[in-house]
């Protein structure tokens, strides 16, 4: 029996990062919350970010 080489590109285990869902053009009241729906998903930007440079790192031949 053969088996067909895998490379880290293939593995289901490391798939590309995913960009957060953006607040919709309601979603922040303008109340000044102390945690603003914006607030958050500037946070989750800055982390889909990081993650996805890592990514494109361990995976140079993705594309943009």
């Amino acid at each position: 029996m053969l088996f067909a080489a895998v490379t880290v590109s293939d593995t289901p285990a490391d798939p590309r990062p995913l960009p957060p869902e953006e607040p919709g053009p309601n979603e922040c009241c303008g109340s000044g919350c102390p945690l603003c729906v914006l607030d958050l998903y500037t946070e989750e930007l800055q982390r889909y970010r990081k993650a996805l440079a890592e990514w494109q790192a361990r995976h140079p031949d993705a594309g943009p």
